[in-house]
């Protein structure tokens, strides 16, 4: 699921394939990128903000690759992975296996490596400079130097109507926080989904526990909240409809909220149900 830990962690694989690195070659399988050739720049720096992942490049010389910006050597190639993107990186003459050909929307070559973008979404190229416009909009990122877990309570408090499953997903409030620990979070706290987040108590303590597990599975694909990495043992209540709680017992339920579906145990989350 690639929620900020998955993000953070294809931000550094990026790194390690890409950085410092001058390509060789590259392929934007987009129609507003489709003859951009970034043949010849240098990639400084993968980073991740939230769910966003920012590659950023410098020019062979200044340029301006079809946009209405200046010239300018630095620029940032951004992709967002949404549900279902992916990037992965193989070794120069080695088989592309991680999704079928007709997903591909990035390649990016250069001697030591591939880097293969699958099923990107909002692929952009903008300087450096304006990268801000993409990623400004964000409430503090729960891997990134910004994170401020009262930022994070506060930007919550502004709409104590909202659920606060919903809000938890509202990446303005907090950047990184996807279904699953969402899910995840609010049993641990003790607190239904549907509970309007004005009547949450102790946001920062909120805000505080998603952080620590997403820094928690960073440089690890697995996901875990149970602290277990075994198959079918790594969450309480995410993917477990109809199967016992592993506190009280009860079957964990699956409901929709908003536009994602969400897992909860209606004992050890009381009080409110939809």
């Amino acid at each position: 699921m690639p929620e900020g830990d998955t993000v953070w962690n294809t931000a550094r694989v990026l790194q390690r394939a890409l950085g410092g690195a001058r390509l060789t070659g590259s392929d934007l399988r987009v129609p507003r990128l489709a003859t951009t050739d970034l043949t010849g720049w240098t990639v400084r720096e993968s980073a991740s903000r939230g769910k966003h992942l920012l590659l950023r490049l410098t020019a062979a010389e200044p340029t301006d690759p079809g946009t209405a910006s200046p010239a300018t050597a630095d620029w940032t190639l951004h992709s967002h992975l949404r549900m279902d993107g992916a990037w992965r990186a193989y070794a120069p003459g080695e088989r592309w296996t991680a999704r079928p050909g007709h997903l591909i929307r990035a390649v990016l070559r250069a001697p030591g490596a591939v880097a293969v973008g699958y099923h990107l979404h909002e692929l952009e190229l903008v300087p450096t400079a304006e990268e801000d416009t993409l990623v400004k909009h964000l409430g503090p990122d729960l891997l990134g130097a910004d994170w401020d877990a009262a930022e994070a309570a506060r930007r919550l408090a502004a709409r104590p109507e909202a659920t606060i499953g919903e809000a938890l997903l509202d990446q303005r409030n907090l950047a990184g926080v996807g279904n699953l620990y969402k899910c995840e979070v609010l049993f641990l706290r003790g607190v239904s989904p549907w509970t309007p987040v004005g009547a949450v108590p102790d946001l920062a303590g909120t805000v505080a526990l998603a952080q620590r597990l997403l820094a928690a599975n960073r440089g690890r694909w697995t996901q875990s909240s149970t602290g277990s990495l075994h198959r079918g043992q790594t969450s309480y209540v995410y993917g477990r409809r109809d199967q016992p709680c592993r506190r009280c017992g009860t079957a964990i339920r699956k409901e929709e909220l908003g536009e994602r579906v969400t897992y909860w145990c209606p004992v050890c989350q009381p009080d409110v149900t939809p």
